[in-house]
């Protein structure tokens, strides 16, 4: 009866000092979701639809794509800011809503650098300046030329107000002083589609959204926004190369809601990592003109940080709005 007793004790002393959320408990046990601030068929959209599967396999568990489109990718990112802290609800973002939108939104109130987790890069990628193939320009410079003899007449669309896409354009206009207007939209697809359908004159867009276009004669490559051509399109002249200056590089990132254990971190960070190291996902987003990456959480907190700041000076010295 004695050894009973202290069985019992024993026990219940365990079950008073086991943490009540069960965090020693196996991680993932239930799907994790993805937020993408951005409708189906956009760049970021089918990086993430390809390799979600593949982390899947590697998690044990589904991993769930969710489009939360709007306001140029903020309405994902609010509703993160706004999940449990428990390694299940994700946002994949771009450049633009993870660096660039929150600094230009009134009445976001949410510090980027403490309020949310960073968990790795999944890739890079230069932009491509899109034209429709009937427009009465064939080059960058052709384009400068006739912007600044029929101004405010060349409009260019963009993901929405605040995307890099947008800023791309922006800068354009700054470095080349010509007046383009700019088209905000709802994502990538409807406004390359525009442009596509001759509604709109040209677009700022990720490689791998254009591509088809182009191959199949819909759209023409003015020029690519890296610091060096683009090895999907070397045949297309870099912006620069008739803008002196000229660079935009996109980036894609992963991040958790801020507070999520360091340790559910840590393996969905290696879980990402692994599965862009796949030669099959690797040679995959190669081919879409994305360079694959998955850098430890912590330099990757360090990158977005320092891409929020250096945006934003250029923002400031630029005088962007996204009006």
């Amino acid at each position: 009866m004695k050894k009973f007793a202290c069985g019992l004790a024993l026990i219940a002393g365990v079950a008073a000092i086991a943490p009540s959320g069960q965090v020693n408990a196996a991680y993932p046990e239930r799907p994790i979701r993805v937020m993408i601030g951005f409708p189906p068929g956009g760049a970021i959209d089918t990086i993430g639809r390809l390799i979600a599967p593949r982390l899947s396999e590697r998690l044990g568990q589904s991993v769930v794509i969710e489009n939360k489109a709007g306001a140029g990718g903020i309405i994902a990112l609010q509703q993160l800011l706004k999940s449990e802290p428990d390694g299940y609800t994700l946002l994949m973002g771009t450049m633009g809503n993870l660096s660039i939108s929150p600094g230009l939104v009134k009445d976001f109130n949410a510090d980027m650098d403490k309020d949310v987790a960073a968990v790795t890069v999944v890739g890079a990628s230069g932009m491509v300046l899109y034209a429709n193939p009937k427009s009465p320009f064939k080059s960058v410079s052709e384009l400068v030329s006739y912007a600044k003899a029929h101004p405010d007449e060349i409009n260019f669309s963009s993901s929405g107000n605040g995307g890099l896409p947008h800023m791309a354009g922006e800068l354009f206009k700054t470095a080349t002083g010509a007046k383009l207007t700019h088209i905000p939209y709802s994502g990538s697809n409807p406004a390359v589609k525009d442009v596509v359908g001759g509604q709109v004159h040209v677009t700022f867009e990720a490689t791998a959204i254009g591509l088809p276009f182009v191959q199949s004669g819909q759209l023409l490559a003015l020029g690519t926004t890296g610091k060096e051509r683009s090895p999907v399109m070397p045949d297309v002249p870099t912006i620069g190369e008739s803008v002196p200056g000229y660079e935009v590089t996109n980036w894609y990132g992963v991040i958790a809601p801020g507070g999520t254990p360091p340790e559910r971190i840590a393996t969905l960070q290696k879980a990402f990592a692994d599965v862009l190291a796949e030669p099959q996902i690797k040679d995959k987003l190669l081919s879409l003109g994305v360079t694959p990456d998955g850098r430890s959480s912590e330099d990757a907190a360090a990158y977005m940080s320092g891409e929020r700041k250096r945006w934003m000076k250029v923002v400031k010295e630029n005088n962007i709005t996204t009006q």
